[in-house]
């Protein structure tokens, strides 16, 4: 298909002084964002910043922001956001595994990292530049555009490398079955650190459309954002609409009659809330959707099918081909529970420096081997006859609280660093405004502090939705034969009441 090769291809055609991003009382036309890319990529230039390297930028959402993640673009190098409250350590972790020369930021966020990064020069810019000492690792994939990391079901956050072509397609692809067109007035909640807040403001930008920028902390925000813009799309993940459902008094007598539609994704929202939503948002579409940072967008459920498909994951997007397989992998029947694949152009280039993690989750073609793998998802689904899907469950460990997928051995290793704890188990429970909530189970460890200082301590070093909701102290926690904690009985004990 023709059309922009590169990430930063996609400011080239947009309208000049069409008004592009506002935040707050600030907005850039695309003239002014054109111009503010150039100039930051040629001061990353100047700093010796070249095709092939990782840029990080942990800054909070700004016209800055998303200035830098186009400027590295344009600068050959390959852009990797950090969501602002991660936590020095974490911060630490993404810059060293991915090997950044340089990471963006904010004077506010670097007094916060204080000294847990060895910075070689500190420059101001448009935004803070620290220059980070060059280290050894594997070489870039050639059209590398991004890494964002994601927690794994073990162990701390991996990269998920994207291809400009991969980013490219997602917004071509969302763009088609959205029907975004260049009078967009999008309301952008969700961090660009995440791949759906991402491609937000890449299908803009592709459009011309207008993306307004928002830090979201009360329902009431949103609503009267969307009344004062006159926002026409909105995208967000279950915790978003349960807050404004249940926490959002304005709702009920704003004029939201500009909303055009609305996407979930990041988990299931529950019918209770969908319903609410309904009847709060009579003319707007409501667009339900699956993804996985490792292959974007898999299905999505059209607005006319809203009611007679609850609980539906949808079919498949354009230009992909969605299946599920048996554990012996042969290719399910309807009806029948397997895992989810995901076979086209959104699928992406692997997990950073993380070849055996790669291979678990990009695999062979069976029907052509030679091409391009496959994404195994990990996620059982059913199928029916007419190609829409119902997710079962996942068959890993990973736990997905409030849009973020956490994994549950980060969570335990931060608890038990403390020293409350003789032994820990972090679970997801059912939620019905977090999809799953984190439920710490623990052996508490002789003259060790309080819980309530054990989650203090916990608070300082990872980011709130890691943080357990409820904690339970047992005398002991079961094993299974091999003598590993026996997370299924936990989970089944707990959920069984």
């Amino acid at each position: 298909m023709s059309g922009p090769t590169h990430v930063h291809n996609l400011l080239e055609g947009p309208a000049g002084e069409r008004v592009a991003l506002v935040a707050g009382e600030d907005q850039l036309s695309y003239d002014g964002f054109r111009d503010r890319v150039a100039v930051f990529a040629d001061r990353l230039r100047d700093v010796g910043i070249a095709r092939g390297d990782r840029v990080a930028v942990q800054l909070p959402k700004s016209i800055g922001e998303c200035v830098a993640l186009f400027a590295i673009a344009r600068a050959g190098a390959a852009f990797v956001p950090i969501h602002p409250s991660l936590r020095p350590a974490q911060v630490r972790h993404i810059v060293e595994d991915c090997g950044a020369r340089v990471l963006v930021t904010e004077p506010g966020l670097r007094h916060i990292l204080g000294d847990t990064l060895t910075v070689i020069s500190e420059i101001s810019a448009e935004s803070l530049l620290l220059l980070l000492p060059e280290r050894a690792g594997p070489a870039p994939p050639e059209d590398l555009a991004a890494i964002l990391y994601t927690s794994g079901s073990t162990g701390l956050p991996k990269g998920v490398m994207l291809s400009h072509a991969n980013l490219i397609a997602g917004t071509r692809i969302v763009r088609n079955y959205l029907g975004i067109t260049p009078d967009e007035r999008i309301l952008s909640v969700l961090p660009l650190a995440f791949d759906y807040g991402l491609n937000q403001l890449l299908t803009a930008v592709e459009q011309g459309a207008r993306l307004v920028l928002l830090d979201v902390r009360f329902g009431d925000e949103v609503v009267r954002a969307i009344e004062t813009h006159r926002i026409t799309g909105l995208a967000g993940v279950p915790t978003l609409w349960t807050l404004l459902t249940r926490a959002a008094p304005r709702l009920a007598k704003a004029d939201l009659t500009s909303l055009r539609y609305i996407t979930n994704s990041g988990g299931a929202v529950p019918m209770e809330t969908v319903a609410r939503l309904r009847q709060a948002l009579p003319h707007t579409h409501i667009v339900l959707m699956y993804g996985l940072t490792e292959a974007f967008r898999s299905t999505w459920l059209p607005p006319d099918e809203l009611e007679a498909r609850p609980g539906s994951m949808g079919k498949a997007i354009p230009e992909t081909q969605i299946f599920a397989v048996t554990p012996e992998g042969r290719r399910t029947r309807a009806g029948e529970p397997g895992i989810l694949m995901h076979r086209g152009p959104t699928v992406s280039l692997g997990y950073w420096n993380r070849p055996d993690e790669t291979a678990k989750v990009l695999v062979p073609d069976p029907l052509d081997p030679l091409g391009p793998p496959l994404c195994r998802s990990g996620d059982l689904v059913v199928e029916d006859a007419e190609g829409y899907f119902t997710f079962v469950g996942r068959d890993d460990a990973m736990i997905k609280t409030s849009g973020f997928r956490v994994s549950p051995g980060e969570v335990e290793a931060a608890l038990m660093a403390t020293e409350a704890f003789g032994a820990v188990a972090v679970i997801g429970l059912p939620d019905a405004s977090l999809g799953q909530r984190l439920h710490a189970i623990g052996v508490p460890a002789s003259d060790g502090p309080s819980i309530e200082m054990a989650l203090r301590s916990v608070r300082e070093v990872v980011a709130p939705h890691m943080v357990p909701r409820t904690v339970e102290m047992v005398a002991a926690l079961p094993v299974t034969p091999n003598g590993k904690i026996d997370y299924k009985r936990l989970a089944a004990e707990r959920e069984n009441g």
